[in-house]
């Protein structure tokens, strides 16, 4: 009892001090906006000063955020009910009473002025209203916020003036969109989300106003969205003609571009009661799992042709899926593919704005996006598991290091460098702080009862007791979808801790544990001076150091010398020569990446050109079997399979997944299969090594070796091969119980596959059996 009590007081311990570091953190952030900024719409935390749109250098549709209404003041309102800072809250909703106007003359998003502004005067007034009811604060208050969230619905609908009833990208707050004044109502196409994106707030306005005309634009809209899905799949596409309905962009997925869609359609029915929203939620969840959801990745699909992915990278915004998982109740997807996130901010040290499919950065940028705090928080509070805090640690701990200025936080511009961009968006502010603070705060330490409210995507506050005390819209006539598929057990019900997880949290973590070195970021290695350590040394000389007390001997491979000399542990311990872990021979209860060996023998290497390279988590195991290669992109047809048979293949990375481009080798006879990354500058000093990973189905049917080489240990590959057109190598496996099996063989110039962007390919012939040392003793 007395160690449970413990984890307790430590739990609590943790809920203490984080909580005020995230105060402290918000008190930095919302100081300097309103120090340096206000009342332009967004600080720039590098500059100290604030940005007023067309005084500073456009940035394009980034910019379709600002109306010069004070963005980040109205966006972070309810944001300080939440924190428990009643006395900002009051005085910030008397300075946007006195200082916000909402008819300036500016062309803004329809989609990003709904979920920021009037989702931000709703969540406001609705804050405003609940602690004036209770006769504790805002006794002054008679709903001027609603009036203001009234005024900017109106200027809002001319962007519903389509045949479709699909919204205009942008409207002109002044002068709506087809005034000649308006300078804008020319464009044709909208994305998914930023139609489908409008329900939550717009009903809210029509039931607590008593004007149905809000509620009815919006769910006109949603209706035409389903009607439009691709009745085979039951999918939709990214972009929609909005004159028409006709798709524009027919890739599927859940991240930007359609995201908030699928949200809306199940926050819809929490908020509103109406079961014509869960069930068109459930007909498109079952279509995502089925064709997008590949665990722990979401995959784009084509919505016409699901079975085809049509990109091989995701998008940051897709971390918000795990949390509407939650909501649905769909618990071992959402925490498989919230791992997978962590494992790449892990990585990264924060998600990239988009990565691949083998986790690398696809865009650098991160612009302080809090998806991934929202999934985590949901997480949290559905499994109990203490791991979650823990991940919000680290998202805190990040924030902290690498995104705090002397005036607020700024954005990241690129994760790989660290370099930042002058950037603070209103939702870090909205979303981030109040997702963590939540993590780590119980229902009892809140000013109100959490579960009575559901969030928008822009975490917005909205009273589910709008389904029952406001009336819906007249003329609510959509039809209920008949044919569904058999209901599950979360069809109608939100998820319950004691019915999925009754004291077991440990439930989550047998989920996360396949997946928690995907990235290839595992334990770093401390050499301990009790342990036995084996220097291998190449060319068939080998040494072996023991340390006191011998136990449990760790294997290293080291880098000998110009005259094949074994060195002392200490100099390779120090650094004169390149140590590289491989394996431990005592079973550890985390999985570390081995390092494989590919070595260049033939003169005039000699053995001294020693390549690591990574292993894939399918296909044969070159640790345990010994095996014995011209840069294919190899994601369409093999060219020169004839030249290709008996012999081990160089793949490029890119362009389609490792197993695809195995599985195509392999058929057209290639024995094994090197890969080279396509970035370049990549290499093993400053990369960790990594995993391939599989399709997501079953890799059972890839037999041959996989092996992976970063750009640099692949440069000195193809170098050689151009300056020899002979060259001897070796390919070895890991070193766990002995120093590895090798396989001998040339390389040989060969002819150009048409599909090669390289100025030379080649081959590697059959390698001859020749093998090192089973087992090294001592």
């Amino acid at each position: 009892m007395s160690v449970r009590n413990d984890l307790v007081m430590l739990i609590l311990y943790i809920y203490f001090c984080y909580r005020d570091q995230i105060v402290e953190m918000f008190d930095h952030a919302y100081g300097s906006y309103m120090k340096y900024a206000y009342p332009a719409d967004e600080l720039m935390p590098l500059s100290c000063r604030g940005r007023v749109r067309g005084l500073e250098p456009n940035r394009g549709d980034i910019d379709d955020s600002l109306g010069k209404f004070s963005l980040t003041l109205v966006d972070t309102l309810d944001t300080l009910v939440v924190l428990n800072k009643l006395d900002e809250f009051e005085d910030a909703v008397r300075r946007t009473l006195r200082d916000v106007r909402l008819d300036n003359d500016v062309v803004v998003s329809v989609f990003e002025t709904n979920i920021r502004v009037l989702g931000g005067l709703l969540g406001a007034h609705v804050m405003a209203d609940m602690l004036r009811q209770r006769g504790e604060r805002m006794q002054w208050y008679r709903d001027e916020l609603l009036h203001m969230a009234k005024e900017l619905g109106h200027r809002l609908l001319p962007a519903f003036n389509t045949t479709s009833g699909l919204p205009y990208p942008r409207v002109n707050l002044r002068y709506g969109v087809l005034n000649p004044l308006s300078r804008t109502g020319t464009e044709s196409d909208t994305c998914t989300a930023c139609a489908g994106t409008m329900i939550l707030e717009f009903a809210a306005l029509s039931r607590l106003s008593g004007e149905a005309v809000f509620e009815e634009h919006a769910r006109k809209a949603l209706d035409v969205l389903w009607e439009k899905r691709q009745r085979g799949s039951d999918l939709v596409g990214t972009v929609i003609n909005i004159h028409n309905g006709d798709w524009v962009r027919r890739d599927s997925g859940v991240g930007a571009g359609i995201d908030s869609y699928y949200e809306y359609l199940m926050k819809a029915y929490i908020l509103l009661g109406d079961n014509v929203y869960l069930e068109r939620f459930n007909t498109h969840y079952n279509a995502i799992m089925k064709y997008i959801s590949q665990p722990p990745l979401l995959l784009n699909v084509h919505m016409h042709n699901p079975t085809v992915s049509v990109r091989s990278w995701m998008d940051s915004l897709l971390a918000f899926f795990p949390g509407l998982q939650v909501l649905r109740g769909d618990l071992k997807p959402a925490i498989e593919t919230h791992e997978m996130l962590y494992q790449v901010t892990k990585q990264h040290k924060f998600l990239p704005e988009a990565f691949t499919t083998e986790f690398r950065v696809h865009w650098g940028q991160h612009p302080l996006r809090p998806e991934f705090a929202e999934s985590t928080y949901y997480l949290y509070k559905a499994t109990g598991d203490p791991y979650y805090l823990r991940v919000g640690q680290s998202i805190v701990e990040k924030l902290n290091a690498h995104a705090r200025v002397p005036c607020g936080f700024a954005a990241v511009q690129d994760v790989r460098t660290g370099t930042h961009e002058d950037r603070m968006d209103s939702f870090f502010l909205a979303e981030m702080f109040k997702y963590l603070y939540l993590l780590f705060s119980e229902k009892n330490q809140l000013h109100f009862d959490i579960d009575e409210y559901i969030f928008t995507t822009e975490a917005h506050l909205l009273p589910v007791s709008l389904s029952t005390s406001q009336p819906p819209c007249r003329g609510n006539n959509t039809v209920r979808f008949s044919q569904l598929p058999t209901e599950d057990l979360f069809t109608y019900s939100c998820p319950s801790t004691q019915t999925l997880f009754p004291n077991n949290p440990s439930f989550a973590k047998t989920i996360r544990d396949s997946y928690k070195y995907l990235t290839g970021v595992g334990r770093a290695f401390h050499a301990s001076p009790d342990r036995c350590v084996c220097v291998c040394v190449f060319m068939s000389f080998y040494c072996l150091y023991c340390l006191a007390g011998q136990h449990d001997p760790v294997y290293l491979m080291l880098l000998c010398n110009s005259f094949h000399q074994c060195l002392s542990f200490n100099e390779a311990h120090e650094g004169v020569y390149r140590v590289k872990l491989v394996a431990e021979v005592t079973q550890t209860p985390e999985e570390e990446v081995v390092p494989l060996i590919v070595q260049l023998i033939s003169p005039p290497y000699l053995g001294r050109t020693v390549l690591t390279a990574g292993p894939a988590k399918f296909g044969m195991d070159l640790i345990k079997q010994e095996h014995g290669t011209s840069p294919y992109t190899a994601c369409g047809p093999i060219e020169n399979a004839q030249e290709l048979s008996g012999h081990i293949a160089l793949a490029l990375r890119g362009d389609c997944m490792f197993a695809a481009k195995a599985r195509r080798l392999q058929e057209a006879g290639a024995i094994g299969v090197i890969f080279i990354d396509h970035r370049e500058g990549s290499n093993s000093a400053e990369t960790p090594l990594f995993q391939m990973v599989g399709d997501g189905g079953s890799t059972a049917d890839i037999t041959i070796p996989l092996v992976f080489l970063f750009s640099q240990e692949g440069a000195l590959l193809t170098s050689a091969l151009e300056d020899h057109n002979n060259v001897d190598v070796l390919m070895l496996g890991g070193l766990r119980k002995a120093c590895g099996l090798a396989t001998q063989g040339s390389i040989t110039a060969s002819m150009l596959p048409a599909v090669l962007p390289f100025a030379c390919t080649f081959t590697f012939k059959s390698f001859s059996r020749r093998s090192y040392p089973e087992r090294l003793t001592n």
